[in-house]
């Protein structure tokens, strides 16, 4: 599995199961690790998809003269719309 080609919601899937079998008592020292380090790497990208929105979204919501125009995000399914 390349972690990198993942998209964020699929990392964020993968991520809450490696932390439910983190969870398992059952789970032994070897596999724990393994499964830490695999969480680690995802959460990784996880907030490097984040950040890379963030910066996307700076970006659409500058005006003409640089200034950033601060607009509130309706994240409701059916709107879905930039508000100001």
């Amino acid at each position: 599995m390349n972690i990198d080609k993942l998209t964020f919601e699929e990392a964020m899937a993968k991520l809450e199961e490696v932390v439910k079998d983190l969870e398992d008592e059952n789970i032994s020292l070897d596999s724990a690790m393994e499964k830490f380090e695999e969480g680690v790497k995802l959460s990784e990208l996880c907030l490097k998809k984040l950040n890379e929105a963030e910066k996307k979204i700076e970006e659409l919501t500058r005006t003409e003269n640089g200034q950033l125009k601060v607009s509130k995000i309706d994240l409701k399914e059916d709107e879905g719309s930039l508000k100001n």
